[in-house]
């Protein structure tokens, strides 16, 4: 149970800038098996962002209770995730060789094709959220973060990872993953989708899908596998893409 808790805390650290014990470190034995427990870290994640919105929302209007709960999600991860998509856009919009590409995603200054794809980015999951009913976008923000990061994961136990040597800026990295590990998180991230009335929220799993095979044969063909950073872009796009999917969902269907 000890080792079982040291594992979850190395997500926890690797993934937040929450306070973990001091005793937790950036093992690579512990940052590989806790890859099962990313998704459980994105309700964690998804927890503080609904629960800041529920408190701003008893005082603000919903748009702004809404930004300051993306606000709180970004100050809780400490942009991680953000920073990947951001880096993916550069190396990808900027490189056209795998060497290339994987250098420019290593340069840690931001240039015009990150900036322009996360201020997009944060600008649409923003519109979105918005639109999307109030009385369940708290279990939206919980989801959100839980399912896109199980996306973002698998991708550790089904692709290989791309870069040759260790000067990735984003090292240490989980690159191996368990059947056992993958199934755990499948379990973790799909399981607060069973909370919504409407079950056919279980229908986002299928553009999810979709974009993560995109993305898997996008990094195979450029670079031939992914990155720590391709895993924060296919997080945060998942993200997005879920939230757009119930949306249409609870449009069509309620």
């Amino acid at each position: 149970m000890k080792k079982e808790i040291r594992i979850f805390f190395t997500a926890l650290m690797y993934f937040t800038r929450i306070p973990c014990p001091k005793w937790v470190d950036h093992s690579e034995e512990y940052l590989n098996k806790s890859s099962r427990y990313f998704p459980a870290v994105g309700v964690i994640v998804g927890s503080i962002s609904a629960l800041v919105y529920w408190i701003f929302r008893l005082i603000l209007p919903a748009d702004i209770a809404i930004l300051l709960s993306m606000i709180a999600s970004v100050l809780a991860t400490g942009a991680f995730h953000e920073d990947g998509f951001a880096d993916v856009c550069d190396g990808f919009g900027g490189g056209w060789t795998k060497e290339k590409i994987l250098l420019i995603m290593k340069d840690s200054r931001l240039g015009t094709y990150g900036v322009l794809g996360l201020s997009l980015i944060l600008l649409l999951k923003w519109s979105v959220l918005i639109h999307l009913p109030t009385e369940v976008l708290m279990l939206t923000l919980i989801s959100g973060h839980a399912i896109s990061r199980l996306n973002a994961v698998s991708l550790i136990y089904t692709d290989q990872y791309a870069r040759e040597d260790d000067t990735s800026k984003s090292k240490p990295l989980a690159t191996k993953m368990s059947t056992g590990s993958l199934a755990f998180a499948i379990i973790t991230g799909v399981a607060p989708l069973a909370l919504f009335a409407n079950l056919n929220v279980f229908l986002t799993l299928l553009p999810l899908l979709l974009v993560r095979w995109y993305f898997s044969s996008y990094f195979k063909k450029w670079i031939g596998g992914y990155t720590g950073d391709c895993l924060g872009a296919l997080q945060q796009v998942s993200e997005v893409v879920f939230y757009i999917t119930l949306l249409v969902i609870f449009k069509y269907t309620s």
